[in-house]
């Protein structure tokens, strides 16, 4: 059987541990979509955040971000879209209060307000260099569910390992559980 379709996490997989683009890995995708094999890169980053990676690649490609919830050509057309009820992020954002410090809601919109915090803090070591890449898709709003104003794509939340369990073990226990999808990404070594 041929292969049809080549899916590409990017950090860790498709770029190397410096987040860097090998030339090999380049080279073997212009190839393989050259014999007309599909490449999908798969990422739980937003779609403008997966973009610059994009734009290094000569070759059409499908775009599956935001762990899945958003499915776009590397030219922006929209395929697919899985937004999350504005009420079960609300509910969502209520149960991980305890958490806030680290939460943001993500919307599908333009540039501006993709990304929305509570608090943006400049001395936050752990977040702001993230922050400081994405300042132009950055909105605030306090407190945060003043931000639903229409469906998210997520709530995310970021921060130490062991306080992020906490969080999720709160979520997989809420009454409302069955009504959301919970992606986990824990990076013990940081």
């Amino acid at each position: 059987m041929a292969v049809r379709l080549i899916a590409l996490d990017i950090d860790g997989t498709l770029l190397d541990s410096r987040w860097q683009l090998p030339e090999a890995n380049r080279q073997a995708i212009a190839e393989a979509t050259r014999r007309g094999i599909e490449v999908a890169l798969v990422t739980g980053r937003r779609y403008d955040f997966a973009m610059p990676v994009a734009r290094k690649l000569d070759s059409p490609l499908t775009m599956i971000v935001n762990n899945g919830a958003l499915i776009r050509s590397k030219e922006g057309r929209t395929h697919l879209r899985h937004l999350l009820p504005q009420s079960i992020a609300r509910q969502v954002l209520e149960l991980t209060k305890p958490w806030r410090e680290g939460a943001a809601v993500i919307f599908d919109r333009p540039l501006q307000n993709q990304l929305m915090l509570e608090v943006l803090d400049p001395d936050d070591s752990m977040r702001y260099a993230y922050y400081s890449r994405n300042k132009e898709f950055i909105g605030i709003a306090k407190p945060l569910e003043t931000c639903l104003t229409e469906d998210p794509i997520q709530v995310m939340l970021s921060g130490k390992v062991a306080l992020i369990r906490e969080a999720e073990s709160a979520l997989r226990g809420a009454p409302f559980v069955e009504n959301f999808a919970l992606a986990v990404t824990s990076y013990e070594s940081k």
